[in-house]
């Protein structure tokens, strides 16, 4: 789990910090962490951001994994939608010391995002993507601010729609070989108004997960709208993994 000589302490310098590593989902990249970035790190949390190419799973798997080998302290993962699919896998990491889901799939065993959206529920907004081109799919750019981020200024919105990054087919159909929620600790945030991932398939994972859930006012793009309940959820986890894993 490191060498805990090395192991940051909280600012107070009363207990030992794990590592944050953000994992982000489809069609945005690391920069929309950038609010949870900034408050983690002035919290005294060692904070890495994984830019996921996002054109296959295991790519994706692949480029977290470099990161969790740079960290010295145990690592809390934070995954945002299809991110979620990214840290499921990635958690088998020994590394690893806790799973933190944004709005995520937490898939399990035999599972790929395209498998578990494949019946939307009823009743649920269907997400506006448009058909693969190029072995790639994107969101429509004039539904995706209603769609994905409908509570972010929409100047910003516009843009995150305009600066989209494709998401390839061979991620969407990414499998999972091992969930490692089933012998790691999670934690879920599921925002309320989310408009991509239904609240009610996100309480349906947390469950299944055994996660500890919380809810919070916020779109998909709730890391970006609702820092703050994102920041929180990630500090529970930091807390628990600090007293159950490094203070031992």
């Amino acid at each position: 789990m490191g060498d805990q000589k090395n192991i940051k302490k909280d600012p107070a310098g009363e207990e030992p910090l794990p590592s944050i590593v953000l994992i982000h989902g489809a069609f945005v990249d690391g920069s929309g962490w950038e609010a949870v970035y900034k408050k983690l790190k002035s919290k005294g949390y060692k904070v890495a951001i994984v830019q996921n190419p996002t054109i296959s799973l295991e790519g994706d798997v692949a480029a977290t994994k470099r990161i969790i080998a740079e960290q010295q302290e145990p690592v809390i993962l934070v995954g945002h939608s299809y991110g979620g699919a990214v840290i499921t896998e990635a958690g088998n990491d020994p590394k690893v010391a806790g799973l933190v889901y944004i709005n995520a799939f937490a898939l399990d065993k035999g599972e790929s995002v395209a498998a578990l959206t494949k019946e939307p529920i009823p009743g649920a907004p269907v997400p506006p993507q448009l058909p693969p081109k190029d072995g790639f799919v994107l969101l429509d750019k004039e539904k995706f601010p209603e769609a994905f981020a409908a509570d972010v200024d929409p100047d910003k919105a516009k843009f995150m729609a305009e600066s989209q990054v494709p998401w390839g087919i061979d991620a969407v159909n990414g499998v999972i070989s091992e969930a490692s929620w089933k012998n790691k600790p999670s934690w879920y945030l599921i925002g309320t108004e989310d408009r991509m991932v239904p609240p009610e398939a996100q309480h349906s994972m947390a469950k299944r997960a055994g996660a500890i859930s919380v809810e919070a006012a916020g779109s998909h793009a709730i890391f970006v709208s609702n820092p703050e309940a994102v920041i929180s959820i990630i500090e529970k986890a930091a807390k628990a993994v600090a007293e159950e894993v490094l203070i031992k």
